[in-house]
């Protein structure tokens, strides 16, 4: 399958070797120099999750990595056993916390609320969760969001996309397929179909409105390669173009802090910037 993606965009395929040194290098670099030594992290059964997760295991060994199942009642039974797939694979500690009460109790005062809005919940109730086990454990939660996710803005801010470090924000989703055959993420979740699983049958390819091979080789040309609207209309229908660049800018606000408002002479972030281990 791997193979048969990469034929479509052979231009994204890596040194598998050389980024796995990389990614465990710098993630075991960065969690230590942030004093801790444990990490957290959010699976759900998905490619991007398992990939994390056995990048972690890596860089930190099995006995310092912490694998949170978190299902909501619609959740596919299927999530939850390819999730356990990879925690027996790789032999890390686990839980599995339910959060249909919080969330249903929540949304009982607003009945018709959105698709949209319920996910968002999820997906934050989730981050909560793994924020309070990371404080339980001393862990650092790690990211599960790709780089075609984080350009599209196709996750929840301060939900699945946060994190205090992301091993998989530089790979195109296209290249998280290809790394995590090398590593043995576990078949049935590398073969089947993307899915946030917000609802039955939930697919992100049949949501968003194209492949990631389709939408990857674009963000290679455009972001990567600097390609201008024309250059890029000699590879791609005009409408794609214009809708990808459109979800691309106006996700934005998702892919940076929050803006602080300036009055003084040093400002967070602008004029008081330091490296995150300074000092240290």
């Amino acid at each position: 399958m791997v193979e048969q993606l990469l034929a479509q965009v052979p231009f994204l395929r890596l040194d598998e070797k050389l980024v796995t040194e990389l990614l465990t290098t710098s993630l075991r670099e960065e969690v230590e120099k942030a004093g801790f030594q444990r990490v957290v992290i959010g699976l759900s059964g998905g490619l991007d999750s398992a990939l994390s997760l056995y990048l972690a295991v890596r860089a930190l060994g099995a006995e310092n990595v912490i694998a949170v199942r978190m299902p909501y009642r619609t959740s596919s039974p299927a999530s939850l056993a390819d999730a356990q797939l990879a925690i027996d694979d790789t032999k890390v500690q686990s839980y599995t916390i339910e959060i249909t009460e919080q969330v249903d109790a929540y949304f009982a005062r607003f009945p018709q609320a959105t698709v949209l809005r319920r996910g968002n919940k999820m997906a934050r109730e989730r981050m909560s969760i793994l924020y309070d086990l990371s404080a339980y454990h001393q862990a650092l939660v790690i990211g599960t969001s790709n780089r075609t996710e984080l350009l599209l803005g196709y996750g929840t801010q301060f939900g699945d996309s946060a994190s205090a470090i992301n091993p998989i924000g530089d790979l195109y989703k296209t290249q998280v397929w290809q790394l995590a055959a090398y590593l043995g993420v576990p078949e049935p979740i590398i073969t089947k179909p993307p899915s946030a699983d917000l609802w039955e049958n939930q697919t992100d390819e049949a949501e968003l409105g194209f492949s990631y091979q389709e939408v990857d080789a674009f963000l290679y040309y455009w972001v990567d390669q600097q390609y201008t609207k024309d250059q890029l209309r000699t590879l791609f229908p005009a409408p794609f173009i214009e809708k990808v660049m459109k979800r691309v800018v106006q996700n934005r606000y998702k892919r940076t802090m929050p803006v602080i408002l300036k009055v003084s002479n040093r400002t967070i972030g602008q004029d008081y910037r330091y490296l995150r281990d300074a000092g240290l």
